[in-house]
């Protein structure tokens, strides 16, 4: 079987993401990719966020972007600027630290910042947990995580 991998056409692991899917582009989802989802897996889950925020030089907290659950255990992914209607048939968002469920794009009040897209393979599918936080989606998650996997992209606004 091979390697669970979560990638991206539009940048590599550890590579600069582009303007487009920020705050100073079109703020849109960029397209993801995996492969190599573990036998036995139920779901997955996709969250996105950023350690760094405030400042990298003082992180206080993980920054949310982004959360969906119950993706199809299947190798698969999502299209660029994904919509909810576009997303696979179970699968459900959560909410934010911008207080919405669509995907936040970076927007790093200051410094060079990294954001995380960390896909987990469940052993289990999850209830409708009703636009779940991440503190609750990771408490439901909790004990059903057969594997995951994440590409690493930064980014630091272009204008000031």
């Amino acid at each position: 079987m091979s390697e669970f991998k979560l990638y991206s056409s539009a940048f590599g692991e550890g590579e600069e993401i582009p303007v487009k899917y920020t705050c100073e582009g079109e703020d849109v989802s960029p397209p993801l990719m995996w492969r190599g989802v573990p036998e036995g897996a139920q779901s997955l889950v996709l969250i996105v966020d950023d350690p760094d925020a405030p400042d990298p030089a003082a992180p206080r907290m993980t920054w949310v972007h982004w959360l969906i659950y119950n993706l199809p255990a299947r190798d698969g992914g999502l299209p660029e600027a994904v919509s909810e209607a576009e997303l696979p048939d179970g699968a459900l968002l959560g909410i934010n630290d911008f207080h919405r469920t669509r995907y936040g794009g970076p927007c790093p009040p200051i410094g060079r910042h990294r954001y995380f897209f960390k896909l987990y393979a469940l052993d289990k599918v999850l209830p409708d947990l009703r636009q779940p936080d991440k503190p609750r989606l990771l408490r439901e998650m909790e004990g059903h995580v057969l594997a995951e996997t994440h590409l690493m992209g930064t980014y630091q606004k272009k204008r000031r």
